[in-house]
This record gives C-alpha cells, sequence and structure tokens, in this order.
C-alpha cells in the first residue's frame, strides 16, 4: 500500500482559531481523505506551535501562566478541529516531551554538522511575526516607527547572544535544489520569489533567544531558547516518531506534502529544507502555500473583529456546505473574499439545485415507478455511454487536479458530470416513459444511479456528511465506498432507502433553525 504524508501548520496558539485555521484544515483533510479513498496509507498530521515571545506576552495579557494559557487555546485548536470532521492522525503539540526531544536531536545533529554557532544577534526584530527582517524589507512610518513591508508588523530593534544557524553557507545548494525540483513549492509565483530572495544573498539565522523563556531550551547552554521557528519546524519530525528510527511511523518520512499559508512560505521552503540538509535528513517532496481571506472585502484582523469563528461559520451554513463554499469559491493557492451571498447562492445553486435535486429526482422516480429497487443496467445508448464515460473519467480527473493541490478544478471536475446528468435526465424525461416504455425508464434511472454512486464516493472528501447520507440512500455497503470499488456496478435488486433530501436551500434550512421547539 502506497504511503502518503501530509501536514498543516501547527497553528500558533496566541488567538483563537479563525477562518484562516479553518481553510487550511479542511483542504488537508479533503487530500487526506481522497488519499485514503484511492487505498493510500495515510499520515495526516496537525497541532499547535506553543512557544515564543507572542505566546509569554499573550499570556502575561489574560494573566495566566504560559503553559495554562497555551494548554487553553490549544484545546480550541483541538475543538475546531473535530467541529470541522478533520480526520488528522495525529495533533502535536510543541509543549510535549516528545517534540522537546525532537528538537534537541534536531540541534544536535546540526550543531555537529558544524552549522550552528554562538555570536551575538542584532538588528531588527518582529515579535508578532516571530522573524529577523533587514533593512530593506521595512517601512519607516510617518512617526519613525517601522514595520516588516509584508505584514505590516512593527519591528524593534534587538541585540543579545545569540547562536546562529550558518544559513549563508547553504545558499548554493538550496538553489542548486530548487532549480532541480521547480515543482517543490507552489504556485510558482511563491517559488519565483523565493528564488529571486535566494540569489539576492542569504545572511546566517539567528536560532536563540535570551530575552525570555518560553521556549525549547537550548541543549548545553540553558540562558537560551531556540528561535520558535527552529523549534515549531521540527514538529514534523516529532509526528513520525523521529528520531527512533524504528518509531511505528518513521516510513512516512519525508513527508509529501506541507500546506502552508503564504506568509509561512518562506520558512518552509528556505529555512526548513537548510535545517534538514545539516541534520542529514531527507527533504519534503512538497510544499504548497496558500492565499488568504477577506471578509466582505475587508482584511480579516482582531482589532476589527471579522475572523470569522469557525463554530459560527457552521452553525449558519452547515458543515459540509462550509467546506464545500472554501474550496469551491477560489483556485486553491490564490486570495478570496468570504461573503454571505456567495456561499448562499452556492449553496442554492449548485448543492440544493444541481446536485441535490438530481439525487431527489432520481431516487424518488425509483421509489414511485420501480418500487425502490435498484435496476439492472439495460441496452446501452450513446447518451448512456456518454455520460457514463464521462463518470468513469471523473476519477482519474479528479486524482489529477488533488495530485497538483487545485481543489476547486477537482470539484469543477465533479460539477461538469453533475451538470451532464442533469441535462440528461430533461432530455430523456423517465417519468414520461412508465408507460410507453418502461425497460428505456429503468435503464435511464439505473445509467443516474451509477452517475450519482460515482459523485457520492469521488466528493466524500469535500462533503463526508452529506455525501455518506447519499451513499446511504444509494444502498451502497461500507466495501464499495471507496474509488477501486467504482469499477465494479453496484448489483441490481437490492432495495433501497426511502428518498430524503441532502441539501436543503438556504432559506428553508434557516426558517428550519429559527422555527420554535
Amino acid at each position: 500500500m502506497p504511503r502518503f504524508t501530509l501536514t498543516t501548520p501547527i497553528y500558533y496558539v496566541n488567538g483563537a482559531p479563525h477562518l484562516g485555521h479553518a481553510y487550511t484544515s479542511i483542504a488537508a483533510d479533503v487530500i487526506a481523505r481522497f488519499h485514503r479513498l484511492d487505498g493510500h496509507d495515510v499520515l495526516f498530521l496537525t497541532g499547535t506551535d506553543e512557544h515564543g515571545q507572542k505566546v509569554e506576552k499573550a499570556a502575561a495579557a489574560a494573566g495566566l501562566d504560559p503553559q495554562l494559557f497555551a494548554d487553553r487555546v490549544s484545546g480550541q485548536f483541538r475543538r475546531m478541529a473535530s467541529l470541522l470532521n478533520i480526520s488528522h492522525d495525529d495533533f502535536i503539540r510543541t509543549t510535549e516531551p516528545r517534540h522537546k526531544r525532537a528538537c534537541a536531536e534536531l540541534w544536535h545533529r546540526a550543531h555537529a554538522a558544524g552549522a550552528i554557532y554562538l555570536g551575538h544577534y542584532e538588528g531588527w526584530y518582529s515579535v508578532r511575526d516571530e522573524a529577523f527582517y533587514g533593512a530593506d524589507e521595512l517601512e519607516t512610518l510617518p512617526d519613525g516607527s517601522r514595520v516588516a513591508r509584508e505584514s505590516r508588523a512593527p519591528v524593534e530593534w534587538v541585540r543579545e547572544p545569540s547562536w546562529f544557524f550558518r544559513l549563508s553557507a547553504y545558499q548554493d545548494r538550496l538553489i542548486a535544489f530548487h532549480e532541480a525540483n521547480p515543482d517543490f513549492l507552489a504556485p510558482s509565483a511563491r517559488r519565483n520569489e523565493l528564488l529571486s530572495f535566494l540569489k539576492s544573498g542569504l545572511t546566517d539565522l539567528s536560532i536563540s533567544r535570551t530575552s525570555f523563556r518560553w521556549g525549547v531550551p537550548v541543549p548545553n547552554d540553558p540562558d537560551h531558547v531556540m528561535y520558535v521557528w527552529f523549534d515549531a519546524l521540527a514538529n514534523y519530525l516529532t509526528g513520525v516518531g523521529w528520531p527512533d528510527e524504528n518509531a511505528p511511523r518513521a516510513a512516512f518520512w519525508p513527508a509529501d506534502l506541507h500546506l502552508v499559508g503564504k506568509e509561512i512560505a518562506r520558512f518552509h521552503a528556505l529555512y526548513w529544507p537548510a535545517f534538514l540538509m545539516a541534520a542529514g535528513l531527507p527533504l519534503p517532496r512538497r510544499v504548497f502555500s496558500h492565499g488568504w481571506w477577506t471578509v466582505e472585502g475587508e482584511k480579516m484582523s482582531k482589532s476589527a473583529g471579522n475572523g470569522l469563528d469557525p463554530e459560527t461559520l457552521v452553525e449558519t451554513y452547515g458543515l459540509d456546505a462550509l467546506r464545500y463554499f472554501v474550496l469551491r469559491e477560489v483556485p486553491f493557492g490564490g486570495d478570496g473574499d468570504f461573503r454571505h451571498d456567495a456561499i448562499v447562492a452556492r449553496m442554492d445553486r449548485e448543492l440544493a439545485n444541481d446536485l441535490g435535486n438530481l439525487a431527489q429526482r432520481t431516487l424518488s422516480l425509483i421509489s414511485r415507478n420501480l418500487n425502490g429497487i435498484r435496476p439492472d443496467i439495460g441496452p446501452s445508448t450513446e447518451q448512456d455511454a456518454a455520460l457514463r464515460a464521462l463518470a468513469a473519467a471523473l476519477a482519474p480527473e479528479m486524482r489529477a487536479a488533488i495530485a497538483r493541490q487545485a481543489l476547486a478544478d477537482a470539484l469543477e471536475a465533479a460539477w461538469k458530470l453533475i451538470r451532464a446528468a442533469n441535462a440528461y435526465i430533461d432530455h430523456q424525461a423517465p417519468w414520461a416513459l412508465k408507460k410507453s416504455d418502461p425497460a428505456r425508464m429503468a435503464s435511464v434511472l439505473r445509467v443516474l444511479l451509477d452517475v450519482l454512486y460515482h459523485i457520492a464516493v469521488l466528493l466524500s472528501p469535500f462533503m463526508p456528511d452529506a455525501m455518506a447520507t447519499l451513499l446511504d440512500q444509494l444502498a451502497a455497503p461500507a466495501e464499495a465506498r471507496g474509488i477501486a470499488a467504482l469499477a465494479t456496478p453496484l448489483p441490481a435488486g437490492t432495495q433501497l432507502p426511502p428518498p430524503a433530501g441532502i441539501f436543503p436551500r438556504f432559506a428553508a434550512r434557516a426558517t428550519a433553525q429559527a422555527a420554535p421547539c
């Protein structure tokens, strides 16, 4: 069985989960579920990043010990994962002993390779970004203060003893790696930005701090704690049981895919490969950085209070509708705008009308005209064959799209088949054939039933609950719910359960929720 390892970034616990965190987790979950559906042995990792000056300051502001603060916020991210039906295999916390062991071993190996040395750091640092910036990456505001040009985070000048990673020594090797592996970092615009940054020259990276205490202690130098990104990136090794080479998950490294937001692409595609090179470890196979969401055209921010709580979104729209919308609305990798009218339009037009109505019409006709018995496959017309060919092509088309993280393209492929099936049922009009040609009516309904079977299986990674309900209505047994099973038609003669709606229109759903008990 082929293995597949993917990760979300571990989420920083200085604040509560919002739409951006949910988006990454949903996308990763879809990819993990699709690979499982396709017969892969999947390891899907997520978790929380709990160290650093920003967390220490947030804990102090909340009047809590940093560990208690981290426990509380990490719990909120666990609840988000449960709420969103995220099928992760492990939830890593950077305050766990197993993670600290991995960090210490990564440090030891890089130090033994001569990649780490003691010096002092003097320069611009952003607490909010947990990042160091060169003067050419800053902008001076009218009041004389400075901010990072891209993130707009304030920076301060710091000077303190520090351990350094010899990043400059890896410049040529990193350039050669990216040029030899053009698909390592995607989308391509991120790769081009990174190569430009690499070729402009790298300076050594400060990887320890002495000005705060909330972090993983540096081995043999307890006055220092590790730079939060050296600590955080090691979580991917923690998740496979490293450095234990006999750990049950050891064979799952290197990771096949790191999913990250675009603001941390550089850390994953530059620092992380360099740390792994220094430690003599294999590099991950791909990093994909997605875009940001705005809300009704406005940037999400704490001050604006528009971060969109995932729980409220699920309560308002339903879980599967939310999962569908965020991956359907914009190409994965680009920026998107979350608008109420847009998600309602998708729910009503595509879920309720296109897919829900197709399923309801087909299953209701079988219930009324065939006593709910799954019909046999009849003689095939040219139109039947064309629709069946589209259905057979859906799995490889979606597989190819998901392999390049083109999740919106995968959904569009499914909707191409759904639109064709709706045109087919309208043209064939099986409701008019009961008396004139009942055998043909049964054949048409069987074609539609088989198309719905393909759609329900292949959309189940995107909308697990709704598609499980549809597969139940199709009376598809558990062993028939994988991609390989689609090659074998469901047997004729099976009694189907009574049909029921899967996707109510938003207005109807909202009315039902508001109705008194």
